[in-house]
C-alpha cells in the first residue's frame, strides 16, 4: 500500500512535534468546529472531539502495519464525524440530521481507515472500562504478566506460588472475557 504525502501529519503526531501539530490545528480545527456546531454541538464539544480524534489517530498509527493511504484531512474529518455521532447517540439526541462539513475531500480509503480506527477505539475503550472493574489483584497480575516478564517473576513479585499465580491469571482472564462478552456493546464490536 502506498503512503500518502500527508503521512507527515501522522509522523508529527507520533513524534509530538509542535510545528506539525500546530499546522493540523490551524488547517483543520475550524472546519471541525463548524461541523460540530452545525450538528447540535458547541465550540467546547468541537475542541474535545478534535483532541480525542487526534489521540485516537495517534494510537491507531502506533499499531503495526498502519499506513495512511488517503488525505489526512479526510481521515481526520471522518474520525471526528464518527466520534461526534457516537457522542450524540450517547446524549440520546432525537432525530439528529447531520449536516456535512464543507471543504473536506471525500475519499473512499479515508472511510475505510476511519471506520477501522473508530472500531479499534471502541474496542479499546470497552476493554479499559471492563479492566478497571476487575479487582486490584486481578489488574495487577494481568498487568505484570502482560509486561513481558515471565510468570516466575510475576509470582515472585506478588509473593505467590508459581502454580497459584498461573491459576489466578487464568481466572482473571476468564473473568475479563466473560464481562466483556456480557457488555451490551460487545456484539457491535465483534
Amino acid at each position: 500500500m502506498t503512503h500518502h504525502p500527508d503521512t507527515r501529519f501522522i509522523e508529527a503526531l507520533l513524534r509530538n512535534e509542535h510545528p506539525g501539530i500546530a499546522e493540523i490545528y490551524s488547517r483543520f480545527a475550524d472546519r471541525i468546529e463548524r461541523f460540530v456546531c452545525a450538528n447540535n454541538g458547541s465550540s467546547d464539544d468541537a475542541r474535545d472531539i478534535f483532541q480525542e480524534a487526534l489521540l485516537t489517530i495517534t494510537r491507531q498509527a502506533r499499531r503495526p502495519g498502519f499506513v495512511l493511504s488517503c488525505p489526512f484531512e479526510a481521515y481526520l474529518y471522518l474520525v471526528c464525524r464518527g466520534k461526534w455521532l457516537n457522542e450524540l447517540k450517547r446524549r440520546k439526541r432525537a432525530a439528529v440530521t447531520i449536516e456535512e462539513a464543507g471543504g473536506f475531500t471525500a475519499v473512499e480509503d479515508a472511510g475505510v481507515l476511519a471506520d477501522s480506527t473508530l472500531f479499534e477505539d471502541a474496542r479499546n475503550r470497552l476493554f479499559r472500562r471492563i479492566f478497571e472493574q476487575l479487582s486490584a489483584g486481578c489488574r495487577r497480575i494481568l498487568q505484570l504478566s502482560w509486561s513481558g516478564i515471565s510468570m516466575e517473576e510475576v509470582s515472585a513479585q506478588l509473593g505467590l506460588s508459581y502454580s497459584f499465580a498461573r491459576k489466578r491469571k487464568s481466572e482473571c482472564i476468564a473473568l475479563l472475557i466473560s464481562r466483556m462478552q456480557a457488555a451490551p456493546e460487545f456484539t457491535d464490536l465483534k
